[in-house]
């Protein structure tokens, strides 16, 4: 009886800590301007399978995206913002959708001088 009821509470414990190392939070920037950037990136983000959450802040720039690591990968998240049109720090959004952005969406997308 011990033996089994010690079997059933470190299965337990194992699926438990399983589950909660497969949570993951990334913040990074993404290029934008406005509320409706804010929509389109939110939108993108949780387009992908595994993202269980994702905020932008339209005053930092910044991403906070939580998802299932065993599903998705930071990459891919930025991958699916750069196919909506907004910049990331490991994906371009291709040209051509970035000028289909309304007005109020086109951000500044030349590069700082490097010192």
């Amino acid at each position: 009886m011990k033996t089994k009821i010690f079997s059933l509470v470190s299965l337990f414990l194992l699926g438990t800590s399983a589950l909660f190392a497969q949570a993951k939070t990334e913040k990074f920037e993404v290029k934008g301007n406005c509320g409706m950037c804010e929509t389109r990136i939110e939108t993108a983000a949780k387009s992908v399978e595994g993202v269980t959450a994702a905020d932008w802040v339209q005053e930092t720039k910044m991403l906070v995206v939580a998802f299932d690591s065993t599903k998705t990968s930071v990459h891919k998240v930025q991958m699916a913002i750069a196919d909506a049109g907004h910049d990331t720090p490991m994906h371009k959004a291709k040209d051509e959708v970035y000028e289909k952005l309304p007005a109020c969406c086109k951000y500044d997308r030349t590069e700082p001088e490097k010192k």
